[in-house]
């Protein structure tokens, strides 16, 4: 049933403000003009006219002349840099220009209609700035760190007198707090389309939650500043936005055979990836808060987003929003929050549309079943401290959980029980009522197991008490039980 809801679900559409929405680039005709272009066009036997995307010199030429063609913007960055596509960057845009417009937080009436813009790690391509320009004439501060970064951005700024005076690239000092460095940069690779549609409106709970902001201290960002000491004294700014490093390794990053977008490491790779990077700009963001209107950032894991957005509840956003961006079979998301209060009173989807979750377990090894399941949920949250009481008979496990122990799940730090105080745990609950009384302060929610055909299970959740201050959680946590069961229990699907 779940799979056949996701298949009636629409797809994304690229933004209908996009140049590109009615008329795809025509490949053959761009290589009538340009013959620079038309070496890297061939044709399928379909007769439709393609390039290889897997060639850096294609796709960097195809960008060449699509900014050229359809911009008038003069653009070249050298080998290996990261080589971005000007119909995905344009949605982002678009969707910035979206939440500038929208009534959700005041307009600001200091500069009139100059908005000004703040790309985090613009890259040697510069091309957020230089589209932001041409297409809205915003102004910007494009950051980076490396001498190559800075020195082509601003040969792409310089070529282009007609904008120039709207972009200003700022040099990041480097001063990391360890030994290894590590920089911010772009890493979104391939043509990614935008479902205005699908974009997402969260409020913050009202009752702000206490919970630390710190990931794993091995995941920690360690590189030069983000926001926080690359912003100057009383600057004001519409909007940030980011490309963010999404990988922990090169390795990771180059697992996607059918692309190549280059990238440096400086540019794809950090310790702790994209949800140690977007954490920082998050700290950041608390600390210059109303600096911005509008914090935004691409996600590239779904179980980040759901991560990244419960620490914005934890630090104070007043509203949160989020789109998804596909191309083919890859989903990258957009993440925007605010600290500006609100025009308008928003009801948290947390609490109207997210009471009931659940998640198909496929390829369950035949040595386990439902109840070994179930008793792995119970461990899963007794790890933590949280109190847990199994019915094996209708194959449900009642969870009480406050917010050290919701704090704990999200970091991933499950432990190993002391299996003396597991012992009176379970004599504690199993001797309770069955009403299972909650406390004001802590998230209640019941998870069931059922059988579905040999080999799949589904595994339901349902929070019991909405008004809890906890409740915006609930989404995450479920998001990180699904992971350790998979793992646990589902093999290995295999890899084309």
């Amino acid at each position: 049933m779940g799979k056949k809801r996701r298949r009636e679900v629409e797809r994304p559409t690229i933004h209908p403000k996009n140049k590109y929405s009615e008329n795809p680039p025509d490949f053959a005709f761009l290589a009538s003009l340009y013959p620079s272009f038309e070496p890297f066009v061939f044709y399928s036997r379909d007769g439709r006219p393609r390039i290889h995307w897997t060639d850096f010199n294609a796709t960097r030429e195809l960008t060449r002349v699509l900014l050229l063609h359809d911009h008038g913007i003069n653009w070249w960055i050298p080998d290996g840099q990261l080589c971005p596509t000007v119909p995905n960057r344009s949605n982002y845009i678009h969707w910035i220009e979206d939440l500038l417009s929208s009534d959700i937080i005041p307009k600001t009436c200091n500069n009139g209609d100059n908005v000004r813009g703040f790309d985090i790690g613009t890259g040697a391509n510069c091309i957020y700035p230089l589209l932001g320009a041409s297409l809205l004439g915003w102004s910007f501060v494009g950051s980076d760190v490396t001498d190559i970064a800075l020195e082509w951005a601003e040969k792409n700024v310089t070529n282009n007198p007609h904008i120039s005076e709207l972009i200003e690239i700022r040099k990041v000092e480097s001063c990391p707090t360890s030994g290894e460095e590590s920089d911010n940069g772009e890493s979104a690779c391939g043509e990614s389309n935008l479902d205005l549609n699908g974009v997402e409106e969260q409020a913050v709970p009202s009752s702000s939650s206490p919970f630390d902001l710190s990931i794993d201290a091995n995941n920690i960002y360690h590189g030069p500043p983000v926001l926080h000491g690359v912003v100057r004294d009383g600057e004001k700014f519409d909007f940030c936005m980011c490309n963010p490093p999404f990988f922990e390794t090169m390795e990771e990053a180059g697992l996607n055979p059918k692309t190549s977008c280059g990238g440096t490491p400086k540019e794809m790779v950090c310790p702790g990836g994209e949800k140690a990077f977007i954490s920082r700009i998050i700290e950041d963001s608390v600390a210059l808060k109303q600096t911005f209107r509008w914090y935004t950032s691409m996600v590239g894991r779904k179980l980040n987003l759901k991560i990244l957005t419960s620490k914005l509840w934890e630090v104070g956003a007043t509203v949160v929003k989020t789109t998804e961006f596909v191309q083919g079979k890859t989903c990258r998301w957009g993440l925007a929050w605010t600290f500006m209060p609100p025009t308008r009173k928003i009801i948290s989807p947390h609490v109207t549309e997210k009471k009931n979750l659940s998640f198909m377990l496929e390829g369950v090894q035949r040595q386990f079943s439902a109840v070994d399941v179930l008793h792995s949920i119970e461990s899963f949250f007794h790890s933590t401290g949280a109190s847990c009481k199994l019915n094996s008979a209708l194959f449900t496990v009642d969870i009480t959980a406050s917010k050290d122990h919701c704090n704990a799940i999200l970091k991933n730090e499950v432990n190993d029980v002391d299996e003396d105080a597991g012992d009176k745990h379970l004599q504690e609950t199993s001797s309770s009522s069955s009403c299972f009384h909650v406390p004001s302060n802590s998230l209640s929610f019941r998870v069931l197991v059922f059988q579905q055909i040999p080999g799949t299970l589904l595994v339901k959740g349902s929070l019991q008490h909405g008004d809890s201050p906890f409740s915006g959680l609930f989404s995450s946590i479920f998001q990180q039980l699904e992971a350790d069961l998979s793992c646990k229990f589902c093999r290995e699907k295999a890899t084309s």
